[in-house]
């Protein structure tokens, strides 16, 4: 091998690889409508807002009991509640969350379900 060939290979062996991955319009429509089933099944919250009549005992009770919540999570969700105005108390499908819902307004609990 002559110099000008020694110089040429050795410059491919400095430069880095490159590659590259094209991802074709069929694989993206797919890969929203995953994400829209998503969010379309499972992207609703209870959301429970904050009164003035409830105590916070009776809002912790409720949230262990309709849903099914551990004493401490129950008890933070209600100090969000009370100091923030409303708190996220469960994330579902709009058809997991609709009895819960149902329960706690039936509750004297001011809450809905967001998308």
């Amino acid at each position: 091998m002559d110099d000008s060939s020694l110089l040429a290979l050795n410059d491919r062996m400095d430069s880095p690889a490159v590659s590259t991955t094209t991802v074709t319009n069929s694989q993206e429509e797919v890969a929203e409508e995953i994400a829209l089933e998503t969010v379309t099944t499972e992207g609703w919250n209870l959301v429970l807002y904050n009164d003035e009549h409830n105590t916070f005992d009776h809002v912790i009770e409720m949230l262990i009991s309709i849903c099914e919540h551990e004493a401490m999570q129950a008890e933070q969700c209600a100090l969000m509640v009370h100091f923030k105005g409303k708190c996220s108390v469960l994330s579902g499908t709009y058809d997991e969350l609709e009895p819960k819902c149902s329960k706690l307004l039936s509750a004297d609990l001011t809450a809905e379900i967001e998308a």
